[in-house]
């Protein structure tokens, strides 16, 4: 199998992981189930290997993947410029394992797992 479904088609799929994986390079920490925490970390892995390569091929598949969000307004960045400036340098030395995943308690509706991820 590979990956988790986490109950939605692949359009869907795509979509949320997206949103979550702009989401964590905007905001830096988010709030979200364990499942989807888990396939988000790939994906932002990847993206910050992405932004460290710097190059304009790197850029360019970074922005096709990443929504086009304000990620801070008064230094006018969306999120793929805060990916390849302050992440991305953040990260120069490092091999990988630039996410945090902690362990918050269930959902108090369902009793989902949820979870914190953050940038280490």
């Amino acid at each position: 199998m590979g990956y988790r479904k986490l109950g939605r088609t692949s359009a869907q799929r795509k979509a949320l992981l997206r949103d979550l994986a702009t989401d964590l390079i905007i905001h830096e920490r988010i709030e979200t189930t364990e499942a989807r925490a888990k396939e988000l970390r790939s994906v932002v892995e990847k993206m910050i290997t992405l932004g460290k390569r710097g190059d304009l091929h790197a850029r360019r598949q970074a922005s096709a993947y990443v929504r086009n969000e304000v990620a801070d307004a008064e230094k006018g960045q969306d999120a793929v410029q805060k990916l390849f400036s302050d992440i991305a340098s953040r990260y120069e030395e490092r091999q990988g394992g630039y996410t945090r995943i902690m362990k918050m308690g269930p959902r108090r509706g369902d009793a989902a797992p949820i979870v914190v991820i953050e940038l280490v």
